[in-house]
């Protein structure tokens, strides 16, 4: 900077700052060599704070207002008059300004998963995310612990330390909760306002106040969320046999809409075989003692023949039908013999009246006659 810039420094007699940005925490206004004319105007705004640093140390700490400053800095004339320093007056003062407003929506998360213990699933692993707001609390704090001589102090600058710490806590807070990891989602309020309350203090030590942080989103490894996701989907399913149906009438729907005709025959292949299973399992006993088991018979026995509804055949004509007094009739006369064929509604084919268990008893055994001759 020249002796020009130098000279018209020294008429400039206010000293004002409008923030530009969105993240700066701190400025320092630019003065030539540091120097502030005696009886310069401050103007603080709302949501500002103006440190005076005069010969190194913070001299007053002023709120929202306009100030007349008097220093040890004398007019251009005293300052020429030092010509023996370069053009430089000895006395030095500095104003911070410094940003009260809170800064919102500032992220933090886990880097890694974390590992904890769970009722359910014995040992998972969580990532969380979140964000968090904060402000300037104690300016003559922030600045000693934090600013230093930085002239133009930024959120990013310390934004990595709060997230690390926040992580940090959030790691202990967590582990100890002991809430199962399918509350988590009910929780996280609740663990956003503990975490508040136990940060709270050491963001005091840097001058700054934690007005708040949100737990956003906890989530599992994707194999974990991936098992989950089967596990819902198995309860949403219900009773398996309406699912098979179900399933197998939308195969059936979808190639009658001309679709891919291939794909719903698997489809319903598929449906068809579960069903069997299905219905194999839950048709299979339950065997309690192996012994039992295999002294058991194989197969129930066939229901009993109903006593109606008999059609026999005579002279090659179906005839019926008849009930079991009306046959008993019919062969004390003779009109149906042993060899008579027979038949009711539950049988595959015609068969002999004496190979029929349950017309075994029409028949004396010495009124027995053989069988018609064929073709006669």
């Amino acid at each position: 900077m020249g002796l020009w810039d130098k000279l018209f420094g020294e008429f400039v007699d206010v000293i004002e700052w409008t923030d530009s940005g969105a993240d700066t925490m701190v400025y320092r206004f630019q003065r030539y060599g540091n120097e502030i004319k005696f009886g310069a105007k401050l103007t603080v705004r709302e949501s500002q704070v103006a440190v005076f640093v005069s010969e190194g140390e913070i001299a007053d700490i002023l709120g929202p207002g306009l100030y007349e400053l008097e220093t040890k800095n004398l007019p251009i004339l005293s300052t020429l008059q030092h010509w023996y320093h370069g053009f430089e007056s000895p006395f030095k003062a500095e104003v911070y300004f410094f940003n009260m407003r809170q800064f919102t929506d500032l992220k933090w998360g886990t880097k890694n998963p974390i590992m904890m213990r769970d009722k359910e699933f014995s040992m998972v692993r969580l990532r969380t995310f979140g964000t968090y707001n904060i402000r300037i609390d104690d300016p003559a704090k922030f600045i000693r612990e934090i600013v230093g001589t930085d002239g133009h102090f930024t959120v990013d600058e310390i934004s990595s330390q709060l997230r690390n710490l926040i992580v940090t806590r959030y790691t202990d807070i967590l582990g100890s909760s002991d809430i199962p990891v399918l509350d988590l989602a009910g929780n996280q309020g609740q663990l956003g306002e503990l975490l508040t309350h136990r940060i709270a203090p050491e963001f005091k030590d840097y001058g700054l106040e934690l007005t708040q942080i949100l737990v956003e989103n906890i989530s599992l490894p994707p194999a974990v969320e991936e098992a989950l996701d089967k596990r819902t989907s198995m309860g949403m399913i219900g009773d398996l046999n309406k699912y098979i149906q179900f399933g197998a009438a939308e195969s059936m729907q979808l190639e009658n809409k001309g679709g891919s005709a291939g794909s719903a025959i698997e489809m319903g292949l598929g449906f068809a075989m579960a069903n069997k299973m299905t219905h194999d399992m839950s048709a299979q006993p339950q065997v309690v003692n192996p012994t039992a088991a295999v002294a058991a018979p194989s197969a129930a026995a066939p229901p009993p023949l109903p006593d109606t509804n008999w059609h026999v055949a005579i002279d090659r004509q179906s005839m019926g039908p008849y009930d079991l007094n009306r046959l008993q009739e019919m062969a004390n006369s003779h009109q149906i013999t042993p060899g008579t064929l027979a038949w009711i509604d539950g049988m595959a084919t015609w068969k002999a009246i004496q190979d029929i268990d349950a017309l075994d008893g029409l028949f004396d055994d010495d009124d027995a006659q053989p069988p018609r001759l064929p073709n006669s």
